[in-house]
């Protein structure tokens, strides 16, 4: 008796130890497009910190930042571009670039709700791919051995290895971003072997202000690292931003976000949208010139609930352009077709 009663014991610890815990996830069902709590294996959902960065209230998600002091956070960006033109023939020609830019934020100090950090430019990198030539400026790499390359390697190189110093509220507002001018030295010096002329040298370190700048730093960054409205959204709620997609603004980029999930330590949020098909005559005499175009994007971008901080962004954008002659008789159309990959952190999964 005392054997079936060690067996029976025996058998209820081992049923216990087999049953596993689980955990409720939020998502959005994709067959109703109602939000649904499912229940999954609790080791398969990612340890959130009790507070989280990324936190539902009363079903109101909202985003800020929980960062730890000397501690690095990754910003790694890349664009792969794809176009390929048709010419009236039917013949084609395709290229392809490729853009990689390396940074990464070390945070020093939180004062209050400041966050104090060291912006690091890491590493830059392009491509270029045509008719089976492939040309690669890599900051990595030796300087490139063709001429009209060496100046850009040595911008970019020059651009590398810098620090910048970036101030950040909790809610993801950047304060500022100093350490330029001693950028610009730097520049400026590196290419003072390339180029003898003085008013060329100056026209080149003007140019690189115009793209590398507090300003233009600070858009790109309050684009990437915060998506979910300040007031908070819905799981499933849709919301809209637009931007200039030329320098005059009569032509805006459309992107429709919506939060699809918050679990297994992430938020979810998917993109789509774009340029609708807008179509241009101009006719002079018997020729009508005509030129359509349109823009479509979709993808995800996905963040760590604990720290609210981008862990990977994949976007998809299609652009085409078609361009027509015609006489009234006869017509032909140059066809230009671009797709591109747009990601951030694309290492991460």
């Amino acid at each position: 008796m005392k054997n079936i009663a060690a067996l029976a014991l025996i058998s209820s610890i081992a049923l216990v130890s087999c049953k596993k815990e689980t955990a409720t996830v939020t998502k959005v069902d994709p067959k109703t497009g109602k939000t649904i709590t499912v229940e999954v294996p609790a080791d398969s959902v990612a340890k959130v910190a009790e507070n989280p960065a990324i936190r539902d209230s009363a079903g109101i998600i909202t985003q800020t930042f929980k960062l730890e002091k000397g501690k690095t956070y990754p910003l790694t960006t890349y664009q792969r571009d794809v176009k390929t033109m048709t010419d009236p023939q039917g013949k084609s020609i395709t290229a392809t670039s490729e853009s990689t830019d390396e940074m990464n934020f070390t945070v020093n100090d939180i004062k209050g709700n400041v966050y104090d950090m060291t912006l690091n430019l890491v590493a830059k990198r392009s491509s270029q791919s045509a008719q089976g030539k492939t040309i690669v400026v890599d900051t990595k790499l030796p300087i490139p051995k063709e001429d009209d390359l060496k100046m850009i390697w040595n911008i970019n190189r020059a651009l590398t290895g810098n620090k910048l110093t970036m101030k950040m509220d909790t809610k993801g507002n950047v304060i500022s971003i100093t350490g330029f001018d001693a950028v610009y030295t730097k520049i400026s010096n590196a290419i003072g072997t390339l180029i003898k002329d003085a008013n060329e040298k100056a026209s080149v370190i003007a140019s690189l202000k115009e793209t590398f700048n507090e300003k233009v730093l600070k858009d790109q960054f309050n684009k990437n690292l915060t998506i979910i409205p300040k007031k908070g959204a819905k799981i499933g709620e849709k919301w809209t931003t637009t931007e200039n997609a030329d320098a005059s603004g009569a032509i805006k980029v459309t992107s429709n976000y919506v939060l699809k999930s918050l679990g297994n330590g992430a938020a979810e949020i998917t993109v789509t949208g774009g340029i609708p098909k807008k179509t241009e005559k101009k006719t002079q005499g018997p020729i009508t010139h005509s030129l359509s175009s349109e823009l479509a994007q979709n993808g995800t971008i996905k963040f760590d609930q604990s720290t609210g901080w981008i862990t990977n962004q994949n976007i998809n954008v299609v652009t085409t352009q078609i361009e027509t002659i015609s006489d009234g008789k006869q017509s032909q159309s140059m066809k230009s077709v671009s797709k591109s990959s747009v990601m951030v952190n694309p290492s991460a999964k």
